[in-house]
């Protein structure tokens, strides 16, 4: 009974950790091709083409479904199972029902919390996903987003301007918090920082299996619940051309001749070795 007790308080906090990890990555780059392309004179384009993954749109929604009451094996004093009696079967059902009540609570405070995250989307609701999608097509740059299910979708995204501050994508209207793929940022002395935290290595792997204690392989835990899934590894390039100063890289071949000026060009898998980054200095 111990054990059972401890499965289903684990469960819960599964839950509770699923939903912070979520807070702290809710979107993923899937297969994709990304380029920046970057003048001295500040203009710059961006485009993002390929697959994005909410986790928000499954993962919390799995971690709320409903479960049938399935009986634990008693045993003797020996350690081998034997048939339950009906007060043991009893008292198994109502810590069942606690268990139930107290993980239905959790998941509907963290579907609010989520709920806020998302601008208002709710992330349980079967709307939930179209509605992101038609926020999205609302903003500029965003020329195509389809959703294909289970926190799947495919965008096509093209932006350009002129880099007079600093620039992050993905942005999503109405979300207080969203983690970056790519960020420049503008120095004063008239260089411009590349960072792409999102096509690191860590976007290759299940943001949250550290926390939950889980290894992710989508087979059965001990307690018999399936395991969450971890999302397909990032897999794309993402490509810089300039005509301004390259002053800094992580590339292993380092600036390449191209008819744009120069060119960066990093390989994005479960092998990259850290982040892309760049330092570009333009015209002052």
């Amino acid at each position: 009974m111990i054990g059972t007790m401890t499965k289903r308080i684990a469960g819960a906090a599964m839950v509770a950790a699923l939903a912070l990890a979520l807070s702290a990555c809710l979107l993923l780059p899937g297969k994709f091709t990304s380029a920046l392309d970057l003048r001295k004179d500040g203009r710059f384009t961006y485009t993002y083409t390929g697959e994005i993954r909410m986790l928000v749109l499954s993962k919390l929604a799995q971690a709320g479904e409903k479960k049938a009451f399935a009986p634990e094996p008693c045993t003797n004093d020996e350690l081998k199972e034997r048939p339950c009696t009906a007060a043991e079967l009893a008292e198994q059902r109502r810590n069942w029902n606690e268990s139930q009540r107290a993980a239905a609570d959790k998941h509907k405070k963290d579907a609010e919390g989520m709920k806020a995250m998302l601008g208002g989307i709710d992330p349980s609701s079967p709307q939930a996903a179209e509605e992101l999608a038609a926020r999205l097509r609302r903003q500029v740059g965003w020329k195509s987003v389809v959703y294909k299910g289970d926190g799947l979708y495919l965008v096509d995204f093209a932006l350009s301007g002129r880099l007079d501050h600093d620039f992050t994508f993905p942005t999503i209207e109405r979300f207080p918090m969203a983690n970056a793929f790519v960020q420049l940022s503008r120095r004063a002395d008239g260089s411009v920082r590349i960072d792409a935290p999102g096509f690191g290595p860590a976007s290759g792997t299940n943001p949250f299996a550290a926390m939950m204690g889980m290894g992710g392989t989508g087979g059965m835990t001990e307690g018999g619940d399936k395991e969450a899934t971890p999302p397909a590894p990032a897999e794309g390039t993402f490509i810089l051309t300039t005509d301004g100063v390259i002053l800094a890289n992580n590339t292993d071949e380092g600036p390449q001749p191209d008819p744009a000026g120069q060119k960066l060009a990093w390989t994005v898998n479960l092998r990259s070795p850290g982040a892309p980054t760049a330092l570009v200095r333009l015209e002052n």
